[in-house]
């Protein structure tokens, strides 16, 4: 029996089944020009290859030790796809991967991407791309590579899901955290530029309760509609850090702040024996967590462990280097405040004084 399909005699293809391999070629022409725009020493950028290649010699490392990282962007590609927006989400994808890259010490050198969706929009995919090299070029890491995934059935019209990669190195003897993290140490917060990419779940349920649109005016951000204001990127701390890091000799630690807030990532560069005393005061809340908290009704404690609440990164610093750090990161652009100590364990690894200026 002859087999039918929409491409008349000649048989099934891939595209009957709905796998366009034109628009995957496609959108390989379209960001080339972008992922060549990444190129660091080390790496030349080309794709089109089975695999990327960097040279770490090239890059400049004598003795380096390689660090990985991978991650997501979570729901906020809910809000991406509903209103719409896919060219900062990229940013988000780099941030998340090298922001945990950087607290190690490493430099990010290369990053991978891989894109999935049910069917490929051209458009869509190019938008994102270019956000993810913007990220890189931030981050000053080669785009070398990446995976396109058109797979029927598994995503919903228009959906699509990102997973990103990272690869950094670090000298053998500059790996942090450092060792010698004591009493007195001071710890620096790094303001964030939002929410960043965590706690998107609980923001969209709010956002929901609250009854607006996404094209509804933003209430805590003047001349932003609400879709906009809550797609505003992660920041990438990458370029200030390692700035400070040369300039300085004090940074002994630092945590990313991401899901699970202060409570959760504090601990995960302390070592045993100590804790971090906050005063929740000091720290300057952007506007939207004052928003999502009131209009959520969540409480402080719920706060703290959802979302960053204004500090993307915690630099542990030594006590008589605190001011020489803050000073070398705020001329590369960093807004610092010093949040806290730390101290000899106490009931927790994390202890909060006075609150958040909701």
């Amino acid at each position: 029996m002859s087999q039918s399909s929409s491409s008349g005699s000649n048989g099934l293809t891939y595209a009957d089944a709905g796998v366009d391999i034109d628009a995957g070629n496609a959108l390989i022409d379209r960001i080339k020009p972008l992922v060549k725009a990444t190129s660091r020493p080390g790496a030349d950028s080309d794709i089109g290859g089975f695999g990327g290649l960097f040279d770490l010699k090239g890059a400049g490392f004598t003795d380096p030790v390689l660090v990985a990282a991978n991650d997501g962007v979570g729901t906020k590609l809910k809000i991406a796809i509903e209103t719409g927006q896919h060219r900062t989400v990229g940013i988000d994808l780099v941030a998340m991967c090298v922001n945990d890259l950087i607290v190690q010490g490493a430099e990010p050198l290369f990053f991978l991407d891989y894109f999935a969706t049910g069917a490929l929009d051209v458009d869509t995919a190019t938008d994102v791309v270019a956000g993810i090299a913007d990220g890189c070029k931030m981050a000053g890491a080669a785009l070398i590579g990446g995976e396109t995934a058109e797979m029927p059935g598994m995503y919903a019209a228009g959906d699509y899901d990102l997973a990103g990669f990272s690869v950094g190195a670090v000298e053998r003897g500059e790996i942090l955290p450092r060792q010698d993290v004591a009493d007195g140490d001071v710890l620096l917060g790094l303001a964030s530029s939002g929410v960043h990419s965590n706690g998107y779940s609980m923001v969209r349920k709010i956002v929901e309760l609250s009854g607006l649109e996404w094209s509804a005016a933003a209430p805590f951000a003047e001349g932003q509609t609400l879709g906009e204001a809550l797609m505003v990127p992660t920041k990438i701390y990458v370029k200030p850090l390692l700035a400070a890091l040369k300039e300085t000799s004090g940074i002994k630690a630092l945590a990313h702040i991401t899901g699970g807030g202060l409570p959760e990532n504090l601990p995960r560069v302390l070592p045993k024996g100590s804790s971090a005393r906050i005063d929740l005061s000091k720290i300057s809340v952007p506007p939207v967590f004052s928003w999502l908290a009131e209009k959520g009704g969540v409480a402080e404690a719920e706060m703290l462990r959802t979302f960053n609440c204004g500090i993307g990164m915690v630099v542990v610093v030594a006590g008589d280097e605190a001011a020489a750090v803050s000073a070398a990161l705020e001329r590369a652009g960093e807004t610092v405040v010093e949040i806290g100590r730390i101290e000899t364990a106490g009931s927790s690894p994390v202890l909060f004084d006075g609150a958040l200026k909701l």
